[in-house]
């Protein structure tokens, strides 16, 4: 048991000291390992975490990835360029216009277009109300998990407003198929600009509520209020990203480094916080919601003229190029590599979550088995965008290709002498 009262082991004032537990003294038996996975109702995305711990507290955390891999970049070589803008939105559907905006504008960078002035501000638009509509979800998971269920209902309810724009502005809720290689694929409609600044009103008002809620409501203090600490020192050797990064104090945000869309224009100011726990994020998040409502009128009100996308050509020439966006939940980079022709030779993504759950790992680190849903929650994992599949070739000469029911052979074979 643990030795830190009875109720959350680390919370309120007390709780901001983290129980030092050095894991190398400790002789691993099978009585000390909990499997955390990889289906569990805490994860809506299979993944699989081996929990060491020393009764009820976690001492290490080890990751296994790689149950929810799709082959997407493998897929991408066999379609269009512009078939692959929608294959990439697909990837996450929380941000999917992410997703889809790093790509093209990579293509666009090979291309070497200037893509028009009015189009940069839309994306900025869009982008700024999938960011917001992400990070309410976030929170009303939070509330969740933490048994505030009311939260949950609340946040979600005032969510709907932001994809009623979205669905508005791009004829679609989820995956919005709106980004195009040089612009974007319409014009914002008619008339839409009353609806957007009286919706961003609103959902102002209710994330003040909000902000000011989560920082006194008991249930959500005791839960989140020194859980998952970590410190700048500790997230400059993991390199986190994102809001994980920002709730430790350190503002690095990509719009702000290096600009993209119309952010040289529309200069977002960077929120950070210094606590580095789950309680900072949602403050945090809160703060970053209020700052993307005002981007959003911003760049409304500097909409400049003209077209809003240029003609591509469907080949796009030999070359190569890398490009990052600040998605909502961190750093999102795209590579391409172009042969020269209507297909990619290759695509490589390194997604937000790929970045961050080395830090969620030590995040679990001195808290107990309870707190585990909480803290993941935290880095907001998106593990179908995240998993990978290494292949190590020991013949180079050998030609091999895995079908699907080779791999789920595999599996049957492998799970039957593996232990978890």
């Amino acid at each position: 048991m643990s030795d830190k009262g009875n109720n959350s082991p680390i919370s309120g004032e007390e709780g901001s000291a983290k129980r030092e537990v050095s894991a190398g003294l400790m002789q691993y038996s099978p009585e000390n390992l909990m499997p955390f996975g990889p289906v569990h109702p805490a994860l809506h995305e299979p993944e699989y975490f081996k929990l060491i711990l020393e009764g009820e507290v976690i001492v290490d955390a080890i990751p296994r990835i790689g149950f929810v891999h799709r082959g997407i970049e493998r897929a991408a070589q066999d379609r269009t360029w512009i078939k692959n803008i929608y294959l990439f939105e697909r990837i996450c559907g929380i941000c999917s216009f992410a997703h889809s905006l790093s790509y093209v504008q990579a293509i666009e960078g090979i291309l070497q277009f200037e893509v028009p002035k009015r189009a940069r501000y839309i994306r900025v638009i869009v982008a700024e109300l999938e960011r917001i509509h992400s990070h309410m979800l976030w929170l009303g998971l939070v509330g969740y998990w933490t048994g505030f269920d009311t939260l949950f209902m609340w946040i979600w309810k005032d969510r709907e407003h932001v994809l009623d724009l979205i669905e508005a502005i791009t004829g679609n809720r989820v995956h919005k198929s709106y980004n195009t290689i040089s612009g974007v694929r319409k014009d914002l409609p008619e008339n839409i600009s009353e609806p957007i600044k009286r919706e961003m009103a609103y959902i102002q008002d209710r994330i003040r509520y909000y902000r000011d809620l989560v920082s006194r409501e008991e249930t959500l203090v005791v839960r989140t209020r020194g859980i998952g600490k970590i410190d700048a020192e500790t997230a400059r050797k993991l390199c986190p990203v994102g809001p994980l990064l920002r709730s430790t104090g350190i503002a690095r945000d990509v719009r702000t480094e290096d600009p993209y869309a119309a952010y040289d224009e529309i200069v977002p100011e960077v929120k950070t916080s210094s606590q580095g726990d789950v309680a900072s994020l949602l403050t945090l998040r809160a703060d970053e919601v209020l700052e993307s409502c005002r981007l959003i009128l911003l760049a409304l009100e500097k909409m400049p003229s003209g077209p809003t996308k240029l003609t591509a050509p469907r080949s796009v020439p030999k070359g190569e190029n890398a490009f990052h966006v600040e998605a909502p939940r961190g750093e999102l980079f795209y590579y391409i590599r172009s042969p020269g022709g209507i297909t990619p030779e290759r695509v490589k993504i390194r997604t937000p979550t790929m970045a961050n759950v080395l830090t969620a790992t030590s995040m679990l680190k001195g808290y107990t088995l309870a707190d585990v849903p909480v803290v993941l929650t935290g880095m907001d994992p998106c593990f179908g965008c995240m998993d990978r599949i290494s292949v190590f070739e020991v013949d180079k000469e050998k030609q091999w290709s895995v079908r699907g029911e080779d791999l789920r052979q595999y599996g049957i074979s492998h799970y039957k002498t593996k232990k978890l």
